[in-house]
């Protein structure tokens, strides 16, 4: 290979540190997803045993995780998806239909080592880092997408393709005020775009301002109607409670969906839409169809473990879930493996449990290390498995971001954690104000309510839902049977 050029500087770096990753072929794909996962696992160990001497923070923890050269990082599911959680990358269809992220990348990296100056390719391949990160659980690539795009933006100012990407790359960290901001960049010189107009929308519902989602969202199938635009404007309409809206527009969009990437995704939605309104029936019916599309899809491969635990196939479901964190170590179904094995109560499943939630926190700094702002996260899983100071803390942090409903919720339970119940009923109230249909959200604002001495109110919460969704959380679901039946007995 000869000598560096300007233009290429930083990229065969860039190129070295994926060749694992983008090597193509599922054996070797696999192999880097196991040495990921070995990565988080030894973090958490680590971290666990630096706890006690205040040494658990990141620059310990990457240290450890770069052993061997890989860091080890968590796709985010924003809810959590959960929310734009589930939003479809703004990557291009090309890279998106060509079944094979790591493959794309490297035919990128091969075609810029012969084409330096071309912005087009620079710019795909920063979304394609993006993608790799969302699917492969990876946030080293953030930093890569950064340069690709900045590169790009070099050669050609304010192109088109690299701001579309800058706005994927803010969400995908969590800098939705960016995000929006890189979306209206480019909906200036090009309203028609589709990736635009679904980064708008997706930014808008992130940042809480939902009526403007909506607009944006009527906006867009105007403009470009097609599955990317479809499956947001679905889910504008949930989060209004609208759920026979949302469900026709999905059951639309799959009819039309040709690729395994859009069966996958927008089947998948549809399983989880009818999981959140306790149609667990529904729910894995939708996923197998994605699972079919995609044997490794992994919101269906998750929501599929949670449905079959819900309905009382608890040891498919479990299993499933071990499946997942196997490969994709992720905050959502750490926690929800570990209240599983919290639930099923054999020796030494306490134990185990408590490995998944320290895993957690090993997810969160490895994030945090990469740019991704992670206190969501922290706030949701260490109010109920870990330091309730903390998730304090990262509640509080994220309500100062932005206004949603997920992060009403968040702060409403962390406040209740901590016993300050007095506070956290206004945010559990604004969490279900907008209709969307969450057992969760109900269950967190009937405990609190409870708390509260609004007796009544906590028995009409906690009965609607057990109503809307009976196996909603291994452990809540039982901890709110618990509460109602003590509520009732107390009449």
């Amino acid at each position: 290979m000869g000598p560096r050029s300007n233009d290429t500087e930083g990229f065969e770096e860039s190129a070295e540190d994926v060749s694992e990753s983008s090597a193509g072929t599922s054996e070797e794909v696999t192999d880097v997803d196991d040495e990921r996962v070995a990565a988080v696992r030894r973090v958490g160990e680590a971290g666990k045993r630096l706890r006690a001497v205040q040494l658990g923070g990141t620059a310990v923890l990457l240290a450890i995780a770069l052993t061997g050269g890989s860091i080890a990082f968590g796709a985010l599911r924003d809810h959590g998806g959960t929310s734009v959680a589930a939003a479809p990358s703004a990557m291009s269809p090309a890279l998106l239909n060509s079944g094979n992220i790591d493959a794309s990348i490297t035919a990128l990296q091969a075609q810029l080592r012969s084409q330096p100056k071309d912005y087009g390719s620079w710019a795909t391949l920063g979304l394609a880092y993006v993608e790799q990160a969302r699917t492969k659980g990876d946030p080293s690539r953030y930093p890569q997408a950064d340069k690709a795009l900045k590169r790009s933006l070099d050669i050609k100012a304010g192109n088109e393709q690299a701001v579309t990407g800058q706005a994927a790359l803010a969400a995908a960290r969590h800098d939705f005020k960016d995000a929006l901001k890189y979306a209206d960049q480019v909906l200036k010189e090009n309203p028609y775009s589709q990736n635009a107009l679904s980064s708008r929308i997706d930014a808008l519902v992130e940042l809480g301002r939902y009526a403007d989602a909506s607009k944006a969202a009527d906006t867009a199938d105007t403009r470009r109607p097609g599955i990317p635009v479809f499956t947001r404007y679905a889910y504008v309409h949930e989060l209004r409670g609208d759920v026979k809206t949302a469900r026709r527009v999905l059951e639309q969009a799959l009819s039309v969906s040709s690729t395994p990437g859009d069966i996958s995704y927008v089947a998948a939605q549809l399983g989880l839409l009818a999981w959140n309104q306790g149609d667990y029936k529904s729910a894995l019916t939708y996923y197998a169809r994605a699972l079919a599309a995609d044997d490794n899809y992994l919101p269906a491969l998750e929501g599929r473990a949670r449905a079959q635990y819900a309905s009382g196939d608890k040891a498919a479901g479990l299993k499933g879930m071990e499946q997942v964190v196997a490969r994709y170590p992720l905050p959502q179904p750490l926690v929800e493996l570990g209240e599983m094995y919290e639930d099923r109560g054999k020796d030494g499943d306490k134990a185990k449990a408590r490995d998944q939630y320290a895993l957690v926190d090993a997810w969160t700094a490895l994030a945090r290390a990469n740019g991704v702002n992670a206190d969501l996260d922290t706030a949701l899983a260490a109010a109920d498995h870990g330091d309730k100071a903390s998730a304090l803390r990262a509640a509080r942090a994220e309500w100062a971001r932005r206004h949603t409903v997920h992060t009403a919720d968040a702060l409403a339970w962390a406040l209740h954690v901590n016993g300050k119940d007095a506070e956290a009923l206004p945010y559990a109230k604004q969490a279900t104000a907008t209709g969307l249909h969450n057992a969760t959200f109900l269950y967190h604002r009937g405990m609190i309510e409870r708390a509260t001495g609004h007796a009544e109110d906590a028995r009409a919460s906690l009965r609607a839902a057990l109503k809307l969704n009976a196996g909603f959380s291994p452990l809540g679901a039982s901890e709110a049977r618990k509460a109602l039946k003590d509520l009732e007995a107390a009449k």
